[in-house]
């Protein structure tokens, strides 16, 4: 498992919320969708990884 997977991983996440919430407090709804979008998959991303690290 590699580091940077998981470094990958969590920074999609935290793009996702900050596009999310900035999107928004403008009002922007698609914006903010697709923010948790990307915030989604960013998670599923790292819970992925933490399922990979518990069978090593």
């Amino acid at each position: 498992m590699s580091a940077t997977e998981k470094a990958k991983a969590e920074m999609e996440r935290v793009a996702g919320r900050a596009v999310r919430k900035t999107a928004h407090a403008m009002g922007k709804e698609t914006l903010a969708a697709k923010g948790a979008a990307l915030e989604s998959r960013g998670q599923a991303r790292r819970l992925k990884e933490k399922g990979k690290d518990k069978f090593r």
